[in-house]
């Protein structure tokens, strides 16, 4: 997922005393998820520091990585063949970095473990990685089902953009009333999956059987959905949502006046604009969705991460400031992707990066989405529901801060019913610190209490 899945984009951030890369010398191991699909990732380090990366399920080795440093703790580099990035914290006495592997306008969770140690005179280790058993997840609903699903496929307004996705319905002839789920951020499956959990394949189970038809659809671009995704922004998705409901407006079987949203992530940015464009909109919940400008929240993730993690008070301030200056550069330019990055190079200059990472950042801060979401107000959107809204927030979500969203949200939306469940992590997972890395460990896709709130508000609807 995108972080994951879930994951919001992540500028960089710089701070502290540099350290020889060299101190990394081995072979680091970990995966992402793609559109569903968990890729392993090798990072090979020499003893100078000099490094390559491999991708072994898409059969990519030795891609050059630049710019690799560690600097107050905080592993960076670029891979500029990839025009991708990474920035991760070492943890576990150096034998682990938990981070984000930045590509596109997306961010994706990448945990790297030291599986291999280098001696100063060794050769680089060759690019070898074991499989991993698949994790257990419990919740992942299994047929029979007490319901029926179907494949469908949703036109849209979009040239060259087609929907695919599943809509169960409740036994009997209905008219019933539906909901349509909208994901997070990165390129979701209709499932949300992420690190093999499915949250909105176990949400659309729960929902079905309470006698709410669900519709789910894939991002476009990802499995059965077409369409381009390089210049697409959230305004673009939302179009995409609303596609959706459209089409369950016209079906007969569906109650029109009682169709609802759910997003997570960025989907709670998503869902209060198809909701504006929409009078039949019924009602929405936002499971943490933002309340604030997106370059507000990256601020505040970049420091709830940083703190998760254990780094000194005074780094992580300096890392916050840094993180501000860059998302002020982007939203006053955000019209421009040429703009931002002839914004944001000085910053990453003056911070000491090299020239092949500051290129990657810029290429990441100036992309499409990237450029909309960190400007992007969801405040005047959501000030103009009136509908009923329901809101729920992890405690410990170190993506989308509750403290932060949850308090802004009570000022924009008085009538909106807020939950914070203490203990939850962004995808409403029990969790200890509320780190991406902690996303694959936890068996639970969706802490029943986060299920049972939101199934039974949208039931007594």
């Amino acid at each position: 997922m995108t972080i994951l899945a879930l994951t919001l984009a992540a500028a960089v951030s710089i701070a502290g005393a540099q350290t020889p890369a060299g101190e990394l010398a081995g072979r680091w191991e970990g995966r992402v998820n793609v559109g569903g699909q968990s890729l392993r990732v090798v990072l090979n380090v020499d003893a100078v520091g000099g490094a390559t990366i491999d991708s072994p399920d898409q059969g990519v080795n030795g891609l050059p990585v630049s710019g690799l440093s560690v600097q107050g703790g905080v592993v960076r580099f670029a891979v500029p063949a990839a025009g991708g990035s990474f920035e991760g914290t070492l943890t576990d006495a150096g034998r682990t970095v938990n981070g984000l592997l930045s590509q596109g306008g997306a961010s994706l969770p990448l945990v790297l473990t030291r599986v291999m140690e280098l001696a100063p005179s060794a050769p680089p280790p060759p690019p070898v990685i074991t499989p991993a058993a698949a994790p257990s997840r419990p919740q992942t609903p299994v047929p029979p089902f007490p319901y029926r699903s179907q494949d469908v496929v949703i036109a849209t307004p979009t040239p060259g953009v087609q929907l695919a996705g599943t809509l169960t319905l409740p036994e009997g002839a209905g008219p019933f009333p539906a909901v349509l789920l909208i994901t997070g951020s990165g390129q979701q499956d209709r499932d949300e999956t992420v690190f093999n959990h499915k949250p909105f394949l176990v949400l659309a189970d729960a929902l079905t059987r309470r006698g709410v038809a669900v519709l789910r659809v894939d991002d476009r671009g990802v499995g059965g959905s077409t369409g381009p995704v390089a210049e697409a922004t959230s305004a673009h998705f939302a179009v995409d949502a609303e596609a959706s409901v459209a089409f369950l407006e016209a079906r007969a079987d569906i109650a029109h006046d009682r169709i609802g949203l759910i997003g997570h992530s960025e989907g709670g940015t998503i869902a209060p604009l198809v909701a504006g464009a929409d009078p039949d909109v019924a009602f929405l919940v936002m499971i943490a969705g933002p309340a604030v400008s997106g370059g507000d929240l990256l601020v505040e993730q970049s420091r709830a991460i940083q703190q998760a993690s254990g780094l000194p008070p005074a780094t992580v301030e300096a890392n916050v400031a840094l993180q501000a200056r860059i998302m002020a550069a982007v939203a006053a330019n955000a019209g421009s992707a040429r703009d931002v990055a002839a914004a944001v190079d000085p910053i990453f200059a003056e911070a000491g990066l090299p020239e092949a990472q500051r290129q990657a950042a810029a290429a990441q801060v100036s992309a499409p989405w990237t450029r909309w979401f960190v400007a992007h107000d969801p405040r005047p959107a959501l000030a103009a529901l009136h509908i009923p809204v329901l809101a729920l927030y992890g405690g410990k979500d170190a993506q989308v801060p509750a403290e932060q969203n949850a308090t802004a949200l009570r000022a924009i939306l008085p009538s909106a019913e807020i939950v914070v469940l203490p203990n939850l992590n962004h995808l409403m997972q029990p969790a200890v610190t509320g780190l991406p890395a902690e996303y694959a460990g936890i068996a639970t896709t969706l802490d029943p209490q986060a299920l049972k709130t939101i199934v039974d508000w949208v039931a007594a609807r």
